[in-house]
């Protein structure tokens, strides 16, 4: 098991992402804990990207729980309905949100996030099973490039905990 990342920082995204999932892949591929993985996974991205929150929620009966985080204390649970996270559960669908503070029924956890993205993980069956949650303290932080990378970090999750 690897204990650190070789990742030098750019301000090109793409290439901070290509450097990166090859790391994680090897990283995670070795562990069969989801909440090992879940942890692995939001650490690698906060050292790459610095981003103020990183995290993921987890279908629990009929709202998502917090689960594996890196940055600030958190909101615990989230009704499906609600948020940006809520959205990207109903929808199936990841969403960017670019200013949080127009986004309608934005649940504020911090008031330092200021854009976000979300990617729903799904089971084998298609199902949503939980979220990977992204928060910026910058306007527009987040773009199609950190959908499609962050899709390949979640697929990753997908096929090693929720695809067997």
């Amino acid at each position: 098991m690897a204990e650190s990342l070789n990742l030098t920082k750019s301000k090109d995204r793409i290439s901070t992402y290509e450097a990166l999932l090859p790391q994680l892949d090897g990283v995670l591929s070795g562990e069969t804990d989801l909440i090992a993985n879940l942890a692995n996974t939001t650490a690698a991205l906060k050292q790459a990207f610095d981003f103020l929150w990183i995290g993921f929620y987890l279908v629990k009966g009929n709202e998502l729980v917090l689960g594996p985080f890196q940055g600030p204390l958190a909101c615990t649970r989230i009704a499906f309905h609600r948020g940006v996270c809520g959205h990207a559960y109903t929808t199936q669908k990841p969403i960017v949100v670019a200013n949080v503070n127009e986004f309608p029924g934005h649940i504020a956890c911090s008031s330092l996030a200021q854009s976000e993205v979300v990617i729903p993980i799904f089971s084998k069956n298609k199902k949503v099973v939980g979220v990977l949650d992204v928060d910026s303290i910058h306007l527009n932080d987040f773009s199609e490039v950190d959908v499609v990378e962050l899709e390949k970090v979640v697929r990753l999750l997908e096929r090693l905990h929720f695809r067997a």
